[in-house]
């Protein structure tokens, strides 16, 4: 049995204002939806989402592998608050199914809102990916829209994903052929810029019971700041309004009335209900603005890229997201006008379901599993060193945190041949926490799973302190080694994209515990991500003699083994003034 469904009408009497948006939290159970207006029985239309699924094809392990389930008791921190274990593609699959036999005319229709892949677990990546696309193929999915993570093996590879045929450097490493994905990837919004065309189907149209259902699917349009170089290169990434726009008048030209958006960037709900994932409380992101400016033609947004979870109306348009990893699935029911084709106002239903393990495992699913395991073979289980306590991404006020700065001086003791006195991690780069105990390769992996070459160039003290200063212009703290301190002041004047320079917060530079020269140069390391301006670094394309060595991950595990036991440091290398 699936477990007890909280159902919700998104019609709902609480609302609050935000930057001239109006939100309209989901309501409890017992709440019906408006009536449907005289004529022809409506069709119902059961859309069944997720997003961010990172090819969590096993159960997600620490915080990633939970939801929270009500407020914490005394305030401290969400560690103190109920969770329940979820997630996992076993068990994704056998909730997907469990919701749409609840659609009694099974006019249901799986969608995802982009980063299926990219940043996966070992089991995934060793095979580029094809086992998650198989998975999900598997899952019933049938749209998705891509996310910026789509493209982080590049264009070709996205195509081939897409399409099927053995990778062009590895082959087919389970031994088997690769098919291409049994859903279709849209993607309106990033162009091919030798022709202009979108590099993919910006849209599909759905036929239920003969309403006409379109589905546009777009990422961010910052993609292109937060993928490699290599990844992005020859594509344009467009404005996400003006597209969805653009393509819903397309579609209504066509006669397709009832609209659903995929859009990979999103917000993420503030304050107290902060935890509620059916709750809408505070939304803020650039979901906000982005809903506000799409055509009222639009009626569903399906959201992502941020993590969060949340069912909300926003302009009259539903707008939703799953969390990450499968941990939920969004169920959202409409009933479409057959004479019109549009939505039948009043009668979206939304409910965010969390995909508990306790239901039975999807017996394909365990299978596609347990093949590729074995294809991996014993690499995997490999101890490259132990940890004497949980090393996590959990940050400081500072913003920084312990496996952070584990990282950095991991990439640090690697490039001391190079010259290198200093090191910085880009937050979005860790992506799991670390456990206590044995660790073993794929655990490290997973930890770090881009493959980023570690490069080490030349800065002067004056970008240095420039580079410090662009953390509060793009909102990331890198993560340093612990050869370097300063102190920041949060209330002091940031700089601006144009002028990051003109920044007055960080202060008292020091490495190795004496002051930086602003004339002097020092040799830094970063990964190759960064040292090409990713995040909107930009200060770090301006560093003179690069030196690329090592692959990160490498560096990572050259580390544990030779400090082995690693204990969490401390986050005391930036102060907060």
């Amino acid at each position: 049995m699936r477990p007890t469904v909280r159902r919700a009408t998104v019609a709902a009497a609480v609302t609050t204002t935000l930057a001239g948006l109006t939100v309209a939290a989901a309501v409890p159970a017992g709440a019906e939806p408006g009536a449907a207006p005289a004529g022809p029985e409506p069709v119902e239309l059961q859309l069944l989402a997720l997003n961010d699924f990172h090819g969590a094809l096993e159960p997600p392990t620490g915080s990633g592998g939970r939801v929270q389930t009500g407020p914490d008791p005394d305030g401290s921190g969400s560690a103190t608050a109920p969770t329940v274990d979820a997630g996992g593609v076993e068990y994704l699959s056998t909730q997907l199914a469990a919701l749409a036999e609840e659609q009694p005319r099974k006019n249901t229709v799986t969608v995802a809102a982009g980063d299926l892949i990219g940043a996966t677990p070992l089991l995934s990546a060793a095979f580029h990916d094809e086992p998650t696309i198989e998975a999900l193929g598997l899952a019933g999915l049938d749209y998705a829209s891509v996310g910026n993570h789509e493209f982080d093996e590049g264009a070709t590879e996205l195509l081939r994903i897409q399409n099927g045929g053995c990778h062009p450097v590895d082959g087919c490493t389970d031994g088997t052929p690769y098919e291409g994905a049994d859903f279709r990837y849209l993607s309106a919004n990033a162009f091919v810029t030798e022709t202009g065309e979108p590099l993919l189907a910006p849209y599909a149209i759905e036929n239920v019971q003969g309403v006409k259902v379109g589905f546009i699917g777009m990422t961010l349009e910052g993609t292109g700041a937060i993928v490699s170089q290599e990844g992005v290169a020859g594509l344009e990434f467009v404005d996400e309004v003006e597209t969805a726009n653009r393509y819903a008048a397309e579609l209504q030209e066509q006669g397709v009335e009832a609209i659903v958006v995929l859009l990979h960037e999103g917000g993420s709900q503030t304050g107290e209900g902060a935890w509620d994932v059916d709750g809408c409380n505070g939304l803020t992101g650039p979901i906000v603005d982005i809903a506000n400016g799409m055509s009222d033609a639009i009626d569903v947004v399906v959201s992502g890229h941020t993590h969060q979870a949340y069912t909300c109306q926003a302009d009259g348009k539903v707008v939703t997201s799953a969390g990450s990893n499968g941990r939920l699935v969004t169920d959202i029911d409409l009933q479409l006008d057959r004479r019109t084709g549009d939505v039948v106002d009043g009668s979206q239903r939304v409910d965010n379901v969390v995909v508990e393990r306790a239901v039975a495992a999807d017996q394909q699913q365990t299978a596609l599993i347990a093949r590729y395991r074995e294809a991996l073979g014993p690499i995997a289980t490999e101890v490259v060193g132990q940890a004497t306590a949980d090393i996590t991404r959990t940050a400081a006020p500072s913003g920084e945190f312990p496996l952070g700065n584990l990282i950095a001086d991991a990439q640090l003791a690697d490039t001391r041949d190079e010259g290198a006195v200093a090191a910085f991690m880009n937050p979005g780069g860790v992506r799991a926490d670390l456990g206590a105990g044995d660790v073993t390769y794929e655990e490290a992996f997973t930890v770090q799973p881009f493959a980023n070459n570690l490069v080490t160039l030349g800065l002067t003290g004056a970008q240095l302190d420039c580079l410090l200063e662009q953390q509060y212009v793009v909102n990331r703290v890198l993560q340093p080694s612990a050869t370097v301190g300063y102190t920041v002041t949060p209330t002091a004047p940031a700089g601006t994209a144009a002028d990051p320079c003109s920044g007055q917060r960080v202060d008292g530079l020091t490495i190795d515990g004496v002051a930086v020269d602003p004339a002097a140069t020092y040799q830094v390391t970063v990964n190759s991500f960064l040292a090409g301006g990713g995040d909107g670094f930009t200060v770090l394309t301006e560093g003179t003699g690069p030196v690329t060595s090592s692959i990160d991950l490498d560096a990572f595990v050259a580390y544990l083994q030779a400090t082995r036991p690693v204990s969490p440091p401390a986050t005391d290398r930036i102060t907060v003034g």
